[in-house]
């Protein structure tokens, strides 16, 4: 009888044997308390972990950390930690090698782990200590990987604690934050199974995952040239999908069938894509202005911005005998004054409430006549309103208060915002502070939209301008401009002179029959060349008409405006900019082609 042969020593494992399986990982979940929210001028106030490993906590570290410095009162009302709390904690360079010691080994989790992680590396910097590297997850950044908008509108840790029944609230403490996050932790793990993540190598990989259909359509990126320009990609009925730009077509196009691009819905419009066209330009400011005309254009259903310029809206003083302020969607010649454009209802009905505070314009929507008196309403009453419906004003007196608010939108809004401010500091002085407040931000939305206006007004009534700056290369990035509007651009290489290439350029630009006739641009377009003309660097080549900004304008409220964004990014200095709204559907995980 022959000799039995043994079988080869091969076995098949299972995908949870290629890794560290999540149920045999600890997990240190940290949460800290800061002064403020950069550690380049902020410090540590406390310290919150807990240790889990298995769904079972091993331990919980926490403490109060002098940072050196007076708490700011702002931060003390939103976490309640005092300066008097922390004036015998330790400081945080004897207080790290103890919490280092508790995370030796585990992989720390944190919800918007690039603040945490940030400040406690710095603090590992500034007292000499190393930092030992170790692996991290941010729940935020699983949470919008996990979840649908269906089932919360955003990955905040005070939305997904009550989702996901968290025993503990978060309350801005370290440790109440820590336990929260734990519950969250957990929640989102259950979510891990069906997708057939359970590996610690898996789910530091989930956010790097590459849809195999989206690696499959690399080839539609392939003629793609370099340089600036406007790239389209099309679906499947040749429709567009999304319009974007960039100084170099073929590495951003690239980039979306990359791990560099996550989002869910630029994730989704690769999927549908079917062909990708481009329009090589001159220069940045070209591609970014035909990016917004073809997005008005076709209004893409991926693009967010910019789809739908006629949205707009603005404050209007009407053409009538006694004006009133209406807020509208269309700019139309000789037909009132205009404020704007505001970004949605709310904003424009701030800049109107504000003008209302100390200029007596009536609200009431009827058309009133000189000639025909009625009853007043109870504004009048209030002293809100000269009552010119019962006769109790003249056409000639109801107009020169009308004319303040012509003259702030057009040159001096001086008058309207001096007892504005004075009613600010009034209603300060009365400790009524929170009315004071309500008021700054509608008097900082109303000096925005009136120093947009002016700022976009003196372009807009230039006929033509021709604008000049260096491609970095010895070469000059050419721009022709009339009434605000891009008609042509070019270049000028290296070797050659902006007077030689000038003439071609001026020959092929587009004609415009001129500003009386109606606006020759949308809004967006004169910011875009505003801004591109007001880079550092920028040469006014030729000018025909005069460009100048009215005097005395808004220059001297730059102040007022910036304490109150100071002001703003105080109230929530730890507000996280990035983008943690849910996606559309949940995350799928397909085995690589």
């Amino acid at each position: 009888m022959p000799p039995t042969l043994s079988a080869p020593g091969y076995q098949q494992v299972s995908i949870a044997d290629l890794g560290t399986h999540l149920s045999q990982v600890t997990f240190v979940v940290v949460d800290l308390e800061t002064t403020g929210g950069s550690p380049k001028d902020s410090a540590i106030t406390e310290i919150g972990a807990v240790k889990v490993r298995g769904g079972q906590v091993l331990g919980e570290f926490q403490t109060l950390v002098d940072p050196g410095h007076e708490i700011p009162p702002y931060i003390s009302v939103l976490t309640g930690i005092t300066s008097m709390m922390v004036a015998t904690a330790p400081r945080i360079d004897a207080v790290l090698p103890g919490f280092l010691e508790f995370a030796r080994g585990a992989v720390l989790v944190a919800h918007n782990a690039p603040f945490d992680l940030g400040f406690l590396k710095a603090a590992c910097a500034e007292s000499g200590i190393p930092w030992p590297g170790a692996a991290s997850v941010d729940t935020a950044v699983l949470a919008r990987r996990l979840l649908s908008r269906d089932e919360v509108p955003n990955c905040k840790l005070g939305t997904l604690a009550p989702y996901f029944s968290a025993a503990t609230s978060p309350t801005h403490r370290a440790l109440d934050d820590a336990r929260a996050t734990v519950d969250v932790l957990h929640g989102l793990f259950e979510r891990l199974g069906p997708l057939g993540v359970t590996t610690l190598e898996e789910l530091t990989g989930l956010t790097r995952q590459i849809d195999p259909e989206r690696r499959r359509k690399r080839h539609l990126a392939d003629g793609v040239p370099h340089g600036p320009g406007v790239y389209l990609f099309r679906g499947p009925r040749d429709e567009p999908l999304y319009v974007g730009t960039s100084t170099d077509l073929r590495s951003r196009v690239r980039s979306y069938f990359s791990s560099s691009e996550q989002r869910s819905r630029i994730t989704e419009m690769v999927r549908l894509a079917h062909r990708i066209d481009t329009i090589s330009c001159a220069h940045a400011l070209e591609a970014a202005v035909r990016e917004l005309r073809l997005i008005a254009e076709h209004k893409p259903r991926y693009n967010r911005r910019s789809r739908f310029p006629e949205r707009a809206l603005w404050v209007r003083l009407t053409e009538e005998p006694f004006p009133r302020l209406s807020v509208v969607r269309r700019v139309r010649p000789d037909a009132g004054v205009f404020l704007g454009p505001f970004p949605d209802r709310r904003a424009a009905d701030a800049a109107v409430a504000a003008v209302h505070e100390v200029l007596p314009l009536r609200q009431c929507t009827a058309r009133l006549s000189p000639r025909t008196p009625v009853s007043a309403c109870v504004l009048a009453g209030m002293g809100r309103c000269g009552a010119p419906c019962t006769g109790a004003q003249s056409v000639v007196e109801y107009a020169d208060i009308a004319a303040v608010f012509a003259a702030a939108v057009h040159s001096d809004p001086r008058p309207l915002m001096a007892p504005l401010l004075d009613r600010v500091d009034r209603l300060a002085a009365e400790e009524r502070y929170e009315d004071a407040a309500v008021l700054r931000d509608r008097i900082a939305v109303l000096v925005r939209a009136v120093r947009r206006r002016q700022r976009l007004e003196s372009l807009a009534a230039v006929p033509e301008l021709v604008l000049a700056r260096p491609d970095g290369t010895g070469g000059w990035e050419l721009s022709v401009v009339r009434y605000g509007r891009l008609v042509a651009a070019g270049t000028a290489p290296s070797g050659s002179t902006v007077r030689r290439v000038l003439p071609g350029l001026l020959a092929t630009a587009e004609t415009l029959p001129g500003i009386d006739v109606a606006p020759t641009t949308s809004v967006d377009e004169t910011e875009l060349v505003l801004r591109w003309l007001e880079k550092p660097g920028t040469r006014l080549v030729q000018l025909t008409g005069t460009l100048a900004s009215p005097a005395p304008g808004t220059g001297a409220y730059s102040g007022f405006l910036g304490q109150v964004e100071a002001g703003r990014a105080e109230r929530d200095p730890f507000a996280d900019g990035r983008s943690l709204g849910t996606r559309a559907r949940p995350e799928r995980i397909a085995s690589p082609a």
